[in-house]
């Protein structure tokens, strides 16, 4: 069996020519395919504003700077996450801390969050932002994240980068119905793709503005906004430090043409991910569970071993799925787990679900071309491992 990848972007001749026409025509960056693509994710998700930006990291930056997040602020996030969604609030010189994560859903824990608000309120500690992270394109329970942050003042920026085309309730994720900001990440494993590519939704004016300058070295054409007289239509002013975090042209409308197949990647990824567990579900294992009041984009589909049924450890179920030409991935090493944040003072032991979580986890292959042939090759070299 050739190589099966956990994720893999899928191309088709009409995002090609798409992205030849802009070639061709006489704007490659900051021109009017940034604009659509902006207006087409945003009019899809149901938010008023949308900023585009070369990452979804840059993303996470621009929007904790916007939010105030500056030294001597906090930023809380979950530990189950690709490093980002916590180094977004060290750019900013914030401190960073954690939230464990609910044992079911493998987001955010609600009830350890709002215990830990509590905790931190009476030790005049509290974050001014949290980063909720829609692990594996399920939302966390945000009406109760939206509640909590609320009572303490604290700005909500859902790291969606897992999650476009999913949902929470009647609300799109990326609508902002119960956040500041919203991230998306358009890497070529996500949902679409852009190659690279991110962007920011808001339904904040102030914020809108605030991003779009941060995108662009922190420059205003708007006499509105200059210290003094403008010298006329040539000038610009610098009013703020920002960065050059600007999508080109091409990857704005290699955007828009995987837009107008978004519903079709995330159906195709439930109907895979519907056979995975109707046929994975006689093994020992932990198959993702699924809230009802969630409609996942599904960019993962995350096993966990029952390693006390199982006479392999996960190690060793890994690479045999490696040498069978599946490739299979992990996600995430506990973020707190690493050299760099144990240099910080986190520790081992301080988030054990999400410790737990990660001694067992295994994604398998989910992406919109995979086969049912390649599929059943999975299955049956799972169920050939783990005999």
């Amino acid at each position: 069996m050739k190589a099966i990848p956990y994720g893999r972007q899928n191309i088709s001749e009409k995002d090609i020519q798409a992205v030849v026409d802009v070639l061709a025509s006489d704007w490659l960056t900051q021109g009017p395919a940034i604009e659509l693509f902006e207006s087409t994710v945003a009019d899809y998700c149901g938010a008023k504003y949308a900023v585009a930006v070369n990452s979804a990291t840059s993303a996470l930056h621009i929007a904790c700077l916007a939010a105030g997040l500056a030294p001597g602020k906090r930023l809380w996030t979950s530990p189950n996450t690709f490093v980002a969604s916590a180094n977004c609030g060290l750019y900013c010189g914030a401190e960073v801390d954690f939230v464990d994560i609910d044992p079911k859903t493998y987001n955010l824990s609600t009830i350890e969050f709002s215990r830990k608000l509590q905790i931190a309120a009476a030790s005049g500690k509290l974050p001014d932002v949290v980063v909720p992270v829609h692990f594996a394109g399920q939302s966390c329970r945000m009406p109760e994240i939206a509640a909590c942050a609320a009572k303490y003042n604290v700005t909500v920026i859902e790291d969606a980068s897992h999650a476009i085309g999913g949902r929470y309730g009647n609300h799109k994720i990326g609508a902002c119905a119960f956040s500041d900001m919203t991230i998306f990440s358009f890497h070529p494993v996500k949902i679409i793709t852009t190659g690279e590519g991110g962007m920011v939704l808001t339904n904040k004016k102030e914020l809108y503005d605030t991003l779009v300058r941060l995108r662009s070295h922190g420059i205003t054409r708007d006499p509105a906004l200059m210290a003094g007289e403008s010298d006329g239509p040539w000038y610009y002013q610098q009013i703020a430090l920002g960065f050059n975090y600007r999508m080109t042209d091409m990857q704005a409308i290699l955007g828009v043409s995987q837009m107008s197949r978004l519903d079709e990647f995330v159906t195709r990824r439930h109907l895979l991910a519907k056979r995975y567990d109707r046929f994975l579900a006689p093994l020992p294992l932990t198959l993702p569970y699924q809230h009802p009041d969630c409609y996942s984009a599904y960019h993962l589909y995350v096993i966990r071993l029952n390693l006390e049924l199982i006479i392999k450890s996960r190690r060793q179920v890994f690479e045999e799925l490696r040498q069978a030409n599946i490739g299979v991935n992990l996600h995430y090493i506990p973020v707190h787990t690493h050299p760099y944040y144990q240099q910080l003072g986190f520790r081992a032991g301080d988030y054990p679900q999400a410790e737990q979580y990660y001694q067992e986890a295994i994604s398998l292959p989910l992406y919109f071309g995979l086969t049912e042939e390649q599929q059943d090759y999975v299955i049956d070299t799972l169920l050939r491992v783990l005999q």
